[in-house]
Parts: C-alpha cells; structure tokens; sequence
C-alpha cells in the first residue's frame, strides 16, 4: 500500500496537468469562436460557428480544426472521470516496473480518446450536413427549436432506462476490474478502447445535448462535464444518473415551450444557449 502512493500521486498529478492545459487551450477556443458570435437562423436560434466554414478555409481544413479542438476538449471533459478507471488498469496490471505500466497507462488513455475521436469525426460532417440543411430549408430551420427541445427531452428519459444503469454500471467497474491483465502494448490499447467505448454507450446522450444546445458555450461545457464525472465516481451513481435526468426533462420541456410559444417572459430572438442562463 505505501508502494502504491507515489505512484497514484505521479498518475493524478499528471492528470491534473494534462486537465489543466486541456481546459485552458478549449477555454481559449471557446473565447474566440464565441466572439465571432453566430448565423442567426429562422426560429429565433443561432446556429454555432463551429458547424461554418470560415472564409478562405477549406473543408478538410475546417474539419481538421474542428476535430484538434474535439479531442482537447474531450481530454478536458473526461479526464477526471477517466483517473479512476486509469488507476484501477495499473492495478490491473500489477507490475513493478512504473516506467513500463506508465507507458501501458498512457497507451490505455490514446485508445480511450481514439474512440472519442472518432465520435468527433461523425458529429462534424453531421453536424455541418444538418446546418446547410437548415440554411437551404427555413421551414426545417423554425422547426429546429422544437426538434432540439425533443432531442433533450429523449437524453434526459434515457437516464432513467435500466439501459443506461447497465452502461454506467460498466464505467464506474472498468474492465478488467477484479483480474490481472496481460503487461503488454496490445491488452493495453484494446482496454482502451473498451473503455472509449463503454464512455460512449454511457454518456452519448449527455455529448449530443452538449452538440444541440452549445458546443462552444463554456457553461454548457461545465455542466456536462460535472453531470458525466458525478454519476460515474459519487456514490450511489444510478440515483445521480436519475436526478440529471430529471433535470434535463426539466430543461427539454423549457425548450419545447419556448419554441411553442408557451413561455412568453422569453424573448424569441435570444439564442438556444441563453437558457443555460436562467
């Protein structure tokens, strides 16, 4: 035990360096594209600049830099929920050798992140597909709000399905947990990408209202990332998975009334993140 303790001191400590960085250059990011402010579309919403092409930028191009602040900012989200299960894979693992496990370790956390790459490498030609759509079609463009509305309010449900209790379940008990793995490159990038994985199943629905709502909203960033970090390490995690839920239910249905009309003391020109404000 007093062996271990340097050694989880070293992993937590370049964990919070990483999330340091991480969280300062996606602050940055957020800044800037923010300043540039937004298309305003029919529906009274403004859709991000992070789905347009800048001027002079081509589309790999623009979709290179898109997915370079993707996986900075998904370092920055999930990092500290990632720490535990980390830790738990040296644990795993067993070895005396901390160089060598600490390579393993970092080879784990790129199979990890390779997964959410390739999530951001979807959402991207998704996300702009959807936007030209919305600029080509106003009629889809009023509906938008609502059709956004209806989005949060499903992630919100799922939080409450026996579903989402199994893929959380496999979060907060990695793989691997109560078994000793292979030292090896392979078993390490394979246990990455298990883990990438089982994140995805377990938080996809939080990422997607994140991508409707604000991508470049700091606020919303924060929220997420404290939704995602508390159900996975608090105790009693499907509970706090059900109490998100029931928050986002709450804020889905405040977007479907807004985009209805039904909630007058909103002005109807403001901007879908706004609401993040109330």
């Amino acid at each position: 035990m007093l062996s271990e303790q340097p050694t989880h001191r070293v992993l937590v400590g370049a964990s919070a360096l990483l999330f340091v960085a991480s969280a300062a250059v996606t602050i940055v990011w957020c800044t800037s594209m923010s300043a540039m402010g937004g298309m305003p579309m029919p529906g009274g919403w403004t859709m991000s600049m992070a789905w347009i092409r800048m001027p002079g930028q081509t589309w790999p191009g623009a979709a290179a830099s898109f997915l370079g602040m993707w996986i900075v900012m998904m370092v920055a989200m999930m990092l500290p929920s990632l720490v535990p299960m980390l830790w738990r894979y040296r644990q795993a693992v067993g070895s005396t050798d901390d160089t060598h496990t600490g390579w393993l370790t970092a080879l784990v956390s790129g199979g990890y992140f390779f997964i959410w790459t390739a999530f951001g490498t979807v959402a991207f030609p998704l996300g702009v597909a959807l936007g030209a759509i919305a600029m080509q079609q106003p009629e889809l463009a009023r509906a938008a709000p609502v059709a956004v509305g209806v989005l949060v309010l499903i992630a919100g449900s799922v939080q409450f399905t026996a579903w989402k209790a199994r893929r959380l379940a496999c979060c907060r008990e990695a793989p691997g947990h109560g078994r000793t793995l292979s030292a090896d490159a392979g078993t390490a990038w394979r246990h990455g990408l298990r883990l990438g994985l089982h994140c995805s199943y377990c938080c996809g629905s939080l990422m997607a209202i994140l991508l409707v709502i604000g991508i470049m909203d700091l606020r919303a960033m924060a929220v997420v990332t404290v939704a995602i970090t508390v159900e996975r390490l608090a105790p009693g995690g499907e509970r706090v998975a059900r109490a998100i839920g029931a928050v986002i239910i709450g804020l889905g249905l405040l977007l479907i009334g807004r985009a209805a009309g039904l909630a007058a003391q909103l002005p109807y020109a403001v901007s879908l993140n706004h609401l993040l404000t109330l």
